[in-house]
């Protein structure tokens, strides 16, 4: 019976992909399928309405932290942070180098903003602008735009999937990212020379880019103060200032920049905040518009009903039986091993971050012991959704720039994470350290 459920649900997702519909639609019948299972072994609806609030709530601090980044996003654009950032960076890129800088600029910002989506809008679409007036292969320059994309999503301070993990495993987010940088640092260096490399190899036309300090000088006043915000974000994460706070900062300083800078009203900033920055300009608005809270609302959703499935998953016997046989795996090969199976079979079924996240910790908890199981999943789950074509997770990145699909296999990032971690785990196998378990293991 749980196998039967369990394909019913993928068959639903599997119908949205197909006839391109929202992912809200697969999640919400999701609930309801398994929810029909939990009557089936006896649970009354009650208690099925308790267990999806319990899932809910572990991710109520998710939740708010992607509607308050949605917020962060609108207002850096008004106040002129991203683009001050994207101006200054553009200085950086050269013919020879555009592709290597497509990867760093990108995953400069993302290390700021955290959101694979927000950071693909707006530096990755400007990115593949100077790329394509160089005459770089897209597919080359888009696999550098995801990778970026990608350092911060997975271990920036405000990243709200660093945070689910966090919260899922109870282990703390500041330690975590510590240990996801140290664990990065080899993919992040070899990404540079594959990047750095194949840019010099494939040369480029030479083409010139626009002057951007001009473009969105038309728009907005570029004064350094715009950085004031970005630099918030550093010095609070630095100090271990937790992450609701350290957003909130950043949010009064960016309406501040606003207000005092750029000179807009503050009915005009709290629009910015709610609605999103909406640029007079046609040139700048392609390049700039979006953010706000608003522009979170399906994630936010997605974040929520995902959560919630956790709380079924916990306290029935619906996976069960997978469980058990990913320990007989993690057994035999390494708990790495079998967690990177997991990833990719949920990320190829849940078609979003935040459900590869939760499915496979849920199938995987008790395999290793709570920091190791963050420190995995931020290796596997929180990278391995992007690469699977129907995902959203890289989807809508590509959709932004208007890549071709084929980027997803210049994507170094999302490769070389699980498989150096992969590595590190069988180079401890072989010699002989056993992983430890905690006392949470021996309940499961």
């Amino acid at each position: 019976m749980e196998l039967f459920t369990l394909l019913i649900f993928c068959a639903v997702l599997l119908l949205c992909v197909v006839l391109k519909l929202s992912v809200l639609y697969a999640l919400g019948a999701g609930a309801l399928i398994f929810c029909l299972y939990g009557r089936k072994k006896g649970f009354s609806w009650g208690q099925l309405g308790k267990m999806l609030l319990d899932g809910a709530a572990t991710a109520k601090n998710v939740v708010f932290i992607v509607g308050m980044m949605g917020v962060v996003a609108g207002l850096w654009r008004a106040c002129g942070t991203i683009p001050y950032i994207i101006c200054a960076a553009s200085g950086f890129v050269r013919p020879g180098t555009v592709v290597l800088m497509t990867f760093l600029m990108n995953a400069g910002v993302s290390m700021l903003m955290g959101s694979a989506f927000g950071v693909s809008a707006t530096m990755g679409a400007i990115s593949m602008t100077m790329a394509a007036a160089m005459g770089v292969d897209p597919v080359l320059a888009e696999g550098a735009v995801l990778s970026g994309v990608f350092v911060g999503d997975r271990a920036a301070p405000v990243s709200s999937s660093a945070l689910l993990i966090s919260e899922l495993t109870h282990t703390d987010l500041f330690d975590n990212l510590k240990q996801m940088l140290r664990r990065g640092a080899v993919p992040f260096l070899l990404c540079c020379a594959l990047y750095g490399g194949a840019g010099l190899l494939m040369g480029s036309s030479g083409g010139q880019t626009e002057d951007l300090w001009a473009l969105f000088g038309r728009e907005l006043t570029l004064h350094w103060a715009a950085l004031i915000p970005a630099a918030a974000i550093l010095l609070l994460s630095f100090l271990r200032v937790p992450t609701k706070k350290t957003v909130a900062v950043s949010i009064l300083l960016a309406a501040a920049v606003c207000l005092l800078v750029q000179r807009l009203t503050p009915a005009q900033t709290l629009r910015a905040a709610l609605l999103g920055f909406r640029a007079g300009d046609a040139q700048v608005a392609a390049m700039l518009n979006g953010g706000g809270l608003i522009s979170m609302v399906k994630s936010m959703c997605i974040v929520g009903l995902s959560s919630s499935y956790s709380g079924i998953f916990r306290q029935t016997p619906l996976l069960a039986g997978i469980r058990a046989n990913l320990r007989t795996v993690g057994d035999k090969f390494s708990p790495m091993g079998a967690m990177i199976l997991t990833a990719l079979a949920t990320g190829a079924i849940a078609c979003n971050q935040t459900l590869c996240i939760l499915m496979t910790h849920q199938l995987c908890e008790g395999t290793e012991d709570d920091q190791e199981l963050a420190l995995d999943l931020s290796d596997t789950a929180e990278v391995l959704a992007a690469p699977i074509p129907w995902s959203i997770s890289g989807g809508v990145p590509l959709a932004s720039a208007g890549a071709p699909t084929a980027s997803l296999l210049t994507a170094f990032f999302l490769y070389l994470v699980p498989l150096h971690a992969l590595l590190g785990h069988l180079r401890k196998r072989s010699r002989g350290r056993p992983v430890q378990l905690n006392a949470a293991v021996s309940r499961h």
